[in-house]
């Protein structure tokens, strides 16, 4: 009981601390939208980021919040199967926007006789339409999905539970295991195609930094400052949120797949699993804060 109690409380913080977390963020991109400010492509993709994040946090953390502190909670039919869509269209969210940000900021570090040269000058003319793209297909994939499985069977259902297979507030048949085929088509191949190009992409930022260092070390030792410049300070802020997430995108992934290996599986994995789901929404906001003072100022008035 005590321990159960000891994730509720770690839930509890985790989304709270995460909606506003998030929240500020989102509402510091708007403020400067809507003031006629001229937003950077890499914060446009930031507010989508943010987006998918609060609604993985209020699909995911709140109703695992109110279930491990045993408070009361009713979800019809509809509402659970709901809840699972939006977590698992921001959780796709997720990762399509990182990868795009890497992929982003990778074009326009690169040399100038590099093969991205072409791309450095189209590649912010195609962004919003590449995220509009991104928003579509991960909702229709995760909505095309369930309505073939209800479709071609009737085994896929949700129900009102604390001890269940998927997420311990809400029970749902695998869909993976109705059409394996399509499944791995349509939600495993994407992920892992997007996961190889962030993986390519840091790799191609932290090779591009290193050799931009090693030509330019003689101008940092005649400075009495060697701080970096802000392209390169954002590139290590954007590397270090990518890195971030692949962390605990693998560790989801690990956790996921040990979840659905067990058909009654323990309180503890259960709730392991969802804290480590949301461990990334959950820090995010606060890794795009600290490259950028003025939203971390911003952010910290709205505590006062």
């Amino acid at each position: 009981a005590s321990s159960q109690l000891a994730f509720g409380i770690t839930f509890l913080l985790q989304t709270v601390v995460g909606i506003w977390g998030n929240f500020s963020l989102l509402y510091h991109y708007l403020f400067l939208y809507h003031t006629q400010y001229r937003l950077r492509v890499t914060d446009l993709i930031c507010k989508h980021l943010t987006i998918a994040n609060i609604l993985v946090i209020l699909s995911k953390g709140v109703p695992q919040t109110i279930t491990t502190l045993r408070l009361k909670y009713f979800a019809s039919d509809f509402a659970c199967k709901l809840i699972l869509y939006f977590e698992k269209v921001g959780r796709s969210m997720s990762i399509g926007t990182t990868c795009l940000l890497s992929v982003f900021q990778t074009i326009i570090i690169s040399p100038k006789n590099s093969c991205w040269k072409n791309l450095k000058v189209k590649a912010p003319k195609y962004i919003a339409l590449s995220i509009s793209f991104c928003w579509i297909q991960c909702m229709l994939v995760h909505l095309i999905f369930p309505l073939y499985a209800l479709y071609v069977s009737d085994k896929w259902r949700s129900t009102n539970t604390t001890n269940t297979r998927d997420s311990g507030y809400c029970a749902a048949t695998d869909l993976e295991n109705i059409s394996g085929s399509i499944y791995v088509a349509l939600i495993v191949f994407p992920e892992i195609s997007f996961s190889v190009l962030i993986f390519w992409a840091s790799g191609s930022m932290i090779l591009t930094l290193y050799r931009h260092s090693q030509r330019v070390q003689y101008i940092h030792k005649a400075r009495v400052s060697s701080r970096p410049p802000a392209e390169s300070r954002a590139t290590q802020s954007i590397l270090l949120l990518a890195s971030t997430f692949m962390c605990f995108h693998t560790l989801s992934c690990i956790f996921n797949i040990t979840l659905a290996l067990f058909h009654n599986p323990s309180w503890w994995l259960v709730y392991t699993t969802g804290l480590i789901n949301v461990c990334f929404p959950f820090i995010s906001p606060f890794l795009l804060m600290s490259r950028d003072s003025i939203i971390s100022s911003l952010c910290f008035l709205y505590m006062k």
